[in-house]
This record gives C-alpha cells, sequence and structure tokens, in this order.
C-alpha cells in the first residue's frame, strides 16, 4: 500500500482520454470549393486530442501529469508518443495496439479563428475502451479528469458508468468530467446515472443545450446540479463560464484578447485551467477565471497548446480579471 501511494502522489493530476495528430490549415473559407486550391497563411502538423491538450497545458502550468490514452503502433502513434515525453510527461499509461490507426485530424480553420474538423471514424480518437482505462484506476492522481465524454463509441453509457464507479471507489478522489457533442441523440435523462459520481462537469454551452433542449446555460447548469453533479461549469466561449453547485450560481467573465487566432483546444485549456486550480486548492469562482485566463492564452496562437508558455503569464492574466 505504501509503494502504490508513493506512485499516486508523483502524479497529481490524471488525463483520460484521446491523443492524436493534427492537420490545421486557415484562414479557410467555402471558396476552396469553387476554386480548387485555395492559398494558407498556416499550414502545419500539430497534435492535439482533448486529453493530450488538457495534459500539455497542466505541464507546462507546472503540474505532474499522467495522460492514459490508446494510439495505434504507427508512425503517427510514434510522434504522439515522441511529443508526450518531450513534453515531460510520461507515456506509460498510453497504449500502443497493434494493426491501429493513429487518429489524425484535418483541422480547418476558419477568418474569425472558429475549426472545423474532418475525422477518421476508425482511428484511435474513437478506440478507447474501457479495459484501456480500467487497469490504471489504482495509481491514478488524486485528481482524474475524464476528457472524452461522447468521444469514443466503445465508451458508452454503461462503459463510462463502470469506469466513473471504479475511479471514485479510490477514496478522496476528485472526479471531472468534460465532453464533446453527443453523436446518438444521448439526452440529460439518458446519463443521470453518470452524474452522481462526477464532482465537476465542464460542457461548452452547445454540448449541454444538446443533451437539454434548453438554450439556457444558467438552467442547463442548474439541471446538471439537480440531476447529482457536485459543480457545473459552463463554458460559454467569449462570454467566459457559468458556475453552479447546490448552494450558489456564478458568472465569470473571459479575459479580453487582442487577437483571436485559432479556437483549437480552448476548451481544453479552460479544462486544464480549472484542474489547475482545484489543485492549488482554489474556491470555484478563483478557478473558473484562472481557467478563462488560460483559454486566453490558448486562443491567441495557431494549435490547441502553443500559446500555453508559462504558469507566470496566465496567473497574471487570472490576477487582471475582476
Amino acid at each position: 500500500m505504501k509503494e502504490e501511494k508513493s506512485v499516486r502522489e508523483e502524479k497529481e493530476i490524471t488525463i483520460i482520454g484521446a491523443a492524436i495528430l493534427d492537420v490545421l490549415a486557415g484562414p479557410v473559407n467555402e471558396m476552396v470549393f469553387q476554386t480548387g486550391s485555395q492559398p494558407m497563411e498556416t499550414t502545419r502538423l500539430s497534435f492535439g486530442g482533448d486529453a493530450l491538450n488538457e495534459a500539455v497545458a497542466l505541464s507546462r502550468l507546472g503540474k505532474k501529469v499522467q495522460l492514459i490514452s490508446k494510439v495505434g503502433k504507427d508512425e503517427a502513434g510514434d510522434r504522439v508518443i515522441d511529443y508526450v515525453k518531450g513534453c515531460g510527461l510520461s507515456a506509460e499509461g498510453i497504449l500502443q495496439e497493434e494493426g491501429l490507426t493513429t487518429g489524425i485530424n484535418i483541422v480547418l480553420i476558419d477568418d474569425k479563428g472558429e475549426r472545423h474538423f474532418l475525422t477518421n471514424p476508425s482511428g484511435s480518437l474513437r478506440r478507447l475502451d474501457k479495459e484501456d482505462i480500467l487497469p490504471n484506476v489504482r495509481t491514478m492522481g488524486e485528481i482524474v479528469s475524464f476528457a472524452s465524454m461522447f468521444v469514443s463509441p466503445l465508451l458508452d453509457i454503461p462503459a463510462m458508468e463502470q469506469v466513473f464507479r471504479s475511479i471514485k471507489s479510490q477514496p478522496g478522489r476528485i472526479l471531472v468530467a468534460d465532453m464533446t457533442k453527443a453523436k446518438n441523440g444521448e439526452t440529460l435523462e439518458d446519463i443521470k446515472c453518470l452524474l452522481p459520481y462526477i464532482d465537476y462537469i465542464l460542457p461548452n454551452e452547445d454540448e449541454i443545450a444538446l443533451l437539454t433542449g434548453i438554450l439556457d446555460s444558467r438552467k442547463n447548469a442548474e439541471l446538471l446540479v439537480d440531476a447529482g453533479v457536485g459543480c457545473a461549469v459552463i463554458k460559454c466561449g467569449a462570454k467566459g463560464c457559468i458556475i453552479a453547485t447546490k448552494a450558489t450560481i456564478l458568472e465569470v467573465p473571459a479575459y479580453s484578447v487582442e487577437e483571436l487566432a485559432d479556437t483549437t483546444g480552448a476548451g481544453d485549456c479552460f479544462a486544464a485551467g480549472f484542474l489547475w486550480g482545484l489543485s492549488q486548492g482554489m474556491d470555484i469562482r478563483e478557478c473558473g477565471k484562472l481557467a478563462c485566463a488560460v483559454a486566453s492564452c490558448a486562443v491567441e496562437q495557431v494549435g490547441a497548446t502553443e500559446g500555453i508558455v508559462s504558469a507566470e503569464e496566465c496567473i497574471q492574466r487570472y490576477k487582471s480579471l475582476e
């Protein structure tokens, strides 16, 4: 037991989810389908996936992070592993599977900095399974972020419930969950069995509206808490975020950026900032402020985490928020 505890203490935060390659191009518009080609200001190979983005951002903010993911045993998978190691993260929790194609996303960035994805449904992005996660449960950190709700079809609601229950079986564990848009018409009612396990949930306003059918983000935050979540944090982009618990509901403003370059990874970097705040013992308002500050750094550069350079810059922005 002492050895197991020491392993857990080495990892302040565990991130579970996707780790892939991104091919970024922009600014692009619909004229490319008429002209056949279009000159880009930016065309580059980068790294992405919600979990990898969160883990890299947290590492750059000075945290000890464990990443649990799956890639193929191919050139792209090798690149991901090398990148993870180069960022100071352990690759021990990343499974390389023979015969699996590592996910590669084409990310088209428009002239407003918004991104549009082309994905491979057969690649590793969609193939993470509970069996890739459960063997790591005992040695996860005190804070665990499940970054990929609704990303992999193999992690359906029963599988997620088993994973969440297993994570929370360890005393003192904090479980944070992030998501993308539900793919199969799931509703809030469908995922109610998952919510009591989740201490903090971090959907954006479109993702939660798709689950509830309601466009009011304050109302959606309250619905999540009523359904069993400890704290609901609704990411509202340039408007900041809404945070709700049983006791209170707060609105936290975004940090204003001078030039929006690319929103790729903004939500993941927001999550990283919130996790950093939790690990530092901040209250939920301060966690929200720090999250908005980290996200603001991310959107000023092309690429998911290229804008996250140091904790000092993010903290300086955080301190400027009222």
